[in-house]
């Protein structure tokens, strides 16, 4: 593992629609010294970007090539179609795959969602971008279904979205390369897993446990702790006791055992 000393700086990627402020807030918190640098980059190229050094870490979009890079899932999106604020499905709160087979559905090249077959009729062409097919969508080409977030991204007045149920959905993941999992990292991680400073996975309790043996016994009081003098009384004066009872004839404490009476056996006459 290479050592956070070689890092001045942590350098964030992140693909359109995820919204980093949470955890680039509470790095600055906890680490105020390394400043941490965000790298807006497209979804299709953030593996790359992250392959070549771009960037340390980066929240990019599922699936990701697990030979070479590492990813920790966060979540699931919701899947909408983003329409005309005036169309006939802004009138319901939320829609199939189905309903939407008559219409013109665009499918744009940077689009995050794995589709089998996009649902709806094809446009004349794909566009671009997903930005583009925004503006197709408020000229009244066509609907696009896309991850909720995008559709807030591109948000526009005129325009509006609803879910749909039966579609491909858009999982985030925090992602790394597997050979550069430093120990910034690493306390990245550990603010997305919501970690505690004090956590038992940080580096500060680990650094800790690599203290010599003779400084972890003096922290824990010794390798070796003696008896209580409470606890070697106790433990004494119930053997003495045991051995009273004993002696005075067992459970009847000086009575005879066959008799149940105190005293010598009768003889015989």
């Amino acid at each position: 593992m290479t050592g956070s000393e070689t890092s001045p700086s942590f350098r964030l990627a992140y693909v359109p629609g995820v919204t980093p402020t949470k955890w680039v807030r509470i790095w600055n918190e906890r680490l105020p010294d390394i400043p941490l640098t965000l790298v807006q980059v497209p979804a299709a190229d953030a593996f790359e970007v992250l392959r070549s050094g771009g960037a340390d870490a980066g929240f990019v979009r599922l699936p990701v090539d697990r030979e070479d890079l590492a990813a920790i899932p966060l979540y699931t999106e919701t899947t909408v179609v983003v329409i005309p604020k005036d169309h006939l499905v802004a009138a319901v709160d939320e829609v199939s795959a189905e309903d939407l087979a008559d219409e013109i559905l665009l499918h744009p090249l940077d689009d995050t969602l794995d589709w089998e077959r996009p649902p709806g009729l094809p446009a004349f062409e794909r566009p671009a971008t997903t930005a583009d097919a925004i503006e197709l969508v408020a000229a009244g080409v066509g609907l696009l279904v896309v991850p909720q977030s995008l559709a807030r991204l591109h948000h526009r007045k005129d325009l509006t979205y609803r879910p749909v149920s039966d579609t491909p959905a858009s999982r985030v993941a925090l992602s790394w390369p597997q050979e550069a999992t430093t120990d910034l990292v690493e306390d990245f991680i550990g603010i997305v897993r919501g970690r505690t400073v004090n956590s038992s996975r940080g580096r500060r309790p680990a650094a800790a446990a690599e203290q010599s043996p003779k400084a972890k016994r003096a922290e824990s009081g010794g390798a070796r702790r003696k008896p209580a003098a409470g606890a070697s009384a106790g433990k004494a004066g119930g053997r003495s006791a045991g051995a009273g009872r004993r002696g005075t004839g067992g459970p009847q404490g000086g009575k005879s055992a066959r008799s149940g009476r105190s005293g010598k056996p009768r003889r015989r006459s």
